[in-house]
């Protein structure tokens, strides 16, 4: 997957120290509030955030555009499809 970071994301969401499930439901409240095509980088540190952000996604019909380890905390830039996917 290309790397992409806060520049080509909507919003950028710092969910270090929160815990499962809270990175998931985060990132899923950016991605609905931000509406069809909004593009949201987060960055946690709970190692079931490596599972539970791509489940969401997959569960949601949410993209996941990119997925990286920085500096012991993964960084995922997903994405809501656009209205008319």
């Amino acid at each position: 997957m290309p790397v992409e970071g806060p520049a080509e994301a909507h919003e950028f969401l710092d969910l270090c120290g929160l815990r499962c499930p809270l990175p998931a439901l985060f990132a899923r409240r950016a991605l609905l509030r931000g509406g069809p095509g909004v593009r949201v980088m987060v960055r946690a540190d709970d190692p079931m955030a490596r599972i539970d952000i791509p489940h969401m996604c997959h569960q949601e019909g949410f993209e996941v555009v990119s997925l990286r380890e920085a500096g012991g905390a993964l960084e995922a830039v997903l994405r809501r499809p656009p209205a008319d996917s």
